[in-house]
């Protein structure tokens, strides 16, 4: 096992991740831990990620959610997440603040929307904004998740690098609280 791996327990925790208004950057960080995965695996048990592509999520012990709320679909997929997760870590500056997506904040939604649905140059006659039962509707403003479910920890970045992943986990999964250095944190 190598220097910073995790230690032996007897029952795998479950970890689940899911990404809402964002750039998915945060998981691709994640996937960065690279090799590293294979030790992880040995600590826990993936449920919803798009590692398993498991569309139902189980009752989990640790959940990584991205992104910000940007639409009510966002909003009833968090609280299904928080409800399933006894840990629930807000991921990166989307998820903590809004993020990149929260720079429509100060724009009217409903102008916006019109700008780019029927106003933009070379719209064709008729466009319209799309009006379909299916689309989530869009919130007036993007949100970060902790205005609307508790969050238990944050994992700032944007990304997170992967060794401050690797660190924060080993920290969570050993019952520590999870501790990152200055070194750790990065915002691209």
């Amino acid at each position: 096992m190598s220097a910073g791996a995790f230690p032996r327990f007897p029952r795998k925790l479950k970890l689940a991740t899911v990404s809402l208004a964002g750039c998915f950057g945060c998981h691709m960080s994640f996937l960065d831990i690279d090799e590293r995965l294979f030790e992880l695996i040995e600590r826990v048990e993936l449920d919803r990620s798009p590692l398993t592509d498991i569309k139902q999520l189980g009752t989990c012990d640790i959940g990584l959610i991205e992104g910000g709320l940007c639409n009510a679909e966002n909003v009833h997929v968090l609280r299904e997440f928080r409800a399933r997760c006894k840990t629930l870590v807000a991921v990166g500056a989307c998820a903590i603040n809004g993020g990149l997506p929260a720079q429509r904040n100060h724009l009217d939604l409903a102008g916006l929307l019109t700008e780019v649905y029927r106003s933009r140059a070379g719209m064709s006659a008729g466009s319209a904004i799309p009006n379909d039962p299916e689309l989530p509707l869009p919130l007036n403003k993007v949100r970060p998740i902790h205005e609307v479910v508790q969050v238990d920890y944050f994992l700032p970045g944007c990304p997170p690098s992967a060794e401050a992943f690797w660190s924060f986990l080993n920290d969570l999964i050993a019952g520590r609280t999870p501790h990152l250095s200055g070194g750790l944190l990065r915002y691209d």
